[in-house]
């Protein structure tokens, strides 16, 4: 899938809307009660930049990322300031925030994820773009500062060596959600914007 490793600029980020969305089927039936079913398994982020777009320069600057994505072509990553660190996001990330599992004596290779949990309940994200030099990891509760190697543009984390077999694998990281710009048109109004009217920008996440 045509993906571009870089960011969207983050000082126009920081004002956008958008979160989660997820695709339920829901029917009701003759007595009124409800049957529910999930169609996706995981959700899907949509986010509208154009809240972020306060001065003409930066409405050049997203004209610009926006051309040089080939509109909705190219995917890139983008910092949804809500959920953007493996901890909350005033905490600061340590190795120990969330866990990658356990080793086995053979397994070398580890998807970096993040588990949502609220009561009995929890969902798993797989985080394919942590951003470079902010991953930690630790094996049996000891960071490890060596022997493992980061792939920044997939979150995978290979170690040189098999953790021990029932090692706990924990990991901290900031990272990134890819996106694609949701339209191959913006349009945009000179006189609205001046009068404080904001364009919509939509970005869709990608899956990949």
């Amino acid at each position: 899938m045509p993906f571009h490793e870089i960011q969207f600029p983050t000082a126009i980020a920081f004002h956008s809307s958008g979160g989660p969305e997820r695709k339920t089927e829901i029917v009701t039936l003759g007595s009124g009660f409800e049957e529910r079913n999930a169609v996706w398994a995981n959700s899907r982020r949509r986010y509208d930049v154009g809240y972020g777009v306060k001065t003409l320069d930066n409405l050049h600057a997203v004209i610009a990322f926006f051309e040089a994505r080939l509109g909705r072509l190219y995917g890139f990553r983008f910092r949804d300031f809500a959920d953007f660190k493996s901890c909350a996001p005033n905490a600061n990330v340590s190795p120990f925030d969330q866990s990658l599992g356990t080793g086995d004596g053979a397994t070398t290779e580890f998807q970096l994820i993040k588990t949502y949990t609220s009561g009995p309940s929890s969902w798993v994200r797989s985080i394919e773009k942590p951003v470079a030099g902010t991953v930690r990891v630790a094996v049996a509760g000891v960071e490890q500062t060596s022997g493992l190697t980061i792939d920044d543009s997939a979150g995978l984390v290979t170690f040189d060596s098999p953790p021990a077999a029932a090692a706990a694998l924990t990991a901290g990281f900031e990272f990134d959600t890819p996106v694609r710009f949701d339209t191959d048109q913006l349009t945009i109004n000179l006189s609205n914007f001046a009068a404080g009217e904001i364009p919509s920008i939509p970005l869709v996440e990608i899956l990949l």
